[in-house]
């Protein structure tokens, strides 16, 4: 049996890949095997050996199957900015097709836990008519909602939450990432999203001055999101 996800975020920068690999990392405790892949990333950095993404990096240290870092990250670009316009850049297309093709050569596997990450929120483009969100919605795969918890996040998160469930697909669960210490009405919000979200709250991660996901995995209930048959090793 296998548990196959899609992480996305509310907006950019809200913790995905922490999330991400805090998953992983509670799966791997669990005894199963896990993989993860980040089809396509935008601010990556030469080295040697290519083009590399920082979170493309620290999912493929978390996970327990051994994959290619080009397995994981097929498509690299340079530039820090929107995926499209770097493609554009670099004289690339993206299709969501492709991005998806990439993505069942690893989900095909008897891998049992399976994070597929997407890049900034669920409508980042891809070309002229398509998002990321069409390759989560070619994949078939339940969705993992990260809420960067600052202001103006309730109105992210429940538009977020429409989007994905307008497209076809289910939120598997969401988590609530206190990105902004100073938030106003914290607790509150967290409250208003507990009852409005309509989906499991997998874990509220509380702010953190260096994040690392092997130390929240204690904080993210995954079993709300395994099939009730998975058995654990």
């Amino acid at each position: 049996m296998r548990a196959q996800f899609f992480v996305t975020g509310t907006d950019t920068d809200v913790g995905k890949t922490l999330i991400s690999e805090g998953l992983i990392h509670a799966a791997n405790q669990q005894g199963l095997t896990t993989a993860a892949l980040k089809p396509i990333a935008a601010g990556c950095d030469q080295t040697p050996e290519g083009l590399r993404n920082s979170d493309a990096l620290i999912l493929q240290q978390a996970i327990n199957t051994p994959l290619s870092y080009e397995q994981i990250n097929p498509v690299a670009l340079e530039a820090a900015i929107a995926p499209h316009v770097a493609a554009e850049q670099e004289g690339r297309r993206l299709s969501a097709d492709r991005l998806a093709g990439f993505c069942r050569g690893v989900l095909m596997q008897r891998t049992e836990f399976v994070i597929v990450e997407g890049a900034g929120g669920w409508r980042v483009p891809l070309n002229r008519r398509e998002t990321l969100a069409d390759v989560a919605k070619l994949l078939s795969l339940p969705v993992i909602m990260v809420v960067g918890m600052r202001l103006g996040c309730l109105n992210h998160a429940y538009l977020t939450a429409e989007a994905i469930r307008r497209d076809g697909l289910s939120l598997a669960g969401w988590v609530s990432n206190h990105i902004d210490p100073h938030m106003v009405a914290y607790e509150a919000s967290l409250a208003d999203l507990e009852q409005g979200l309509g989906a499991p709250c997998l874990g509220h991660i509380p702010f953190l001055s260096n994040p690392s996901g092997i130390h929240i995995k204690n904080d993210l209930d995954i079993g709300k999101i395994l099939p009730p048959a998975f058995s654990y090793k």
